[in-house]
């Protein structure tokens, strides 16, 4: 599922070329409706950047034009942005992936399970280990675990671990530092998203580390929006989930995935 980062980053440039482009015309002048929405302030790319950019925003912006509102949006630390969601203190998150634990701090398109052709897009979790480490993941389990497994903080991947009684070391560490302590062997691993995963190997820890190729999970991520906006205005939520459907699965946002080498990921 993953690809290569320096393709994703040069075709990503592109394909933010080409949507940065028409972004005047793609984001309504006088909008009917606006909405506040949190993302996280990492960089995931290419969906999304600190600074607005990336195919997250491009679908968005899209969903803007088609019906008549504008999106303004709040960049915060992942716990943070799903706490004010929960709070009602923002109309919406993205991108969540779909858990029970989630559903407390807003709703899900479809609700129980969640729908997944209403998705923003997939991702997948990956096990990065030292080189020559003997941990391995066989696509159930975990072999010859002899420490802890990192992971970012506030990430569903946690769950997983924990279903699977495994030691972790949950952090707020930056991903640099989070490779040094499977270099150094203060942790046994680290469980990864794939854009991350993929910024580490190109990093200058790269050739110290291993990243394990069968997935640990994939999963669909979503925008979620509050409840009291779902429960106050449930046609309006409807029609922002199902444009997202519609954009994703149109031509002039399927160029731009395709553009950034993801077409396996929408």
């Amino acid at each position: 599922m993953t690809a290569d980062f320096v393709r994703i980053s040069g075709r990503l440039g592109r394909s933010l070329t080409i949507g940065l482009l028409c972004a005047a015309a793609c984001t309504p002048a006088l909008a009917t409706e606006k909405l506040t929405l949190c993302f996280e302030n990492k960089a995931v790319l290419p969906w999304r950047t600190a600074e607005g950019e990336g195919l997250n925003f491009e679908l968005l912006r899209r969903v803007e034009t088609k019906l008549d509102i504008l999106f303004d949006y709040q960049l915060l630390p992942w716990k943070r942005c799903l706490a004010k969601l929960k709070a009602n203190e923002v109309d919406g998150a993205f991108t969540v992936s779909f858990s029970e634990e989630r559903r407390q701090y807003g709703a899900f398109p479809g609700g129980e399970p969640a729908d997944v052709k209403k998705r923003m897009h997939y991702a997948g979790y990956f096990l990065i280990r030292k080189k020559g480490s003997a941990i391995d993941w066989d696509g159930k389990q975990f072999l010859h675990a002899d420490g802890k497994i990192a992971f970012r903080l506030g990430y569903s991947v946690g769950e997983q671990l924990r279903e699977l009684k495994m030691a972790v070391d949950e952090t707020n560490d930056s991903l640099y530092n989070v490779g040094r302590k499977v270099v150094t062997g203060r942790v046994a691993g680290a469980a990864m998203m794939d854009s991350d995963a993929n910024v580490l190997m190109s990093s200058a820890l790269g050739p110290q580390l291993d990243m394990v190729a069968t997935p640990l999970i994939e999963k669909p991520y979503y925008l979620i929006l509050s409840n009291t906006l779902v429960k106050a205005r449930p046609e309006l939520a409807e029609r922002i989930w199902k444009s997202i459907e519609e954009v994703r699965n149109g031509k002039e946002y399927g160029k731009l995935v395709q553009a950034a080498g993801v077409e396996h990921a929408r």
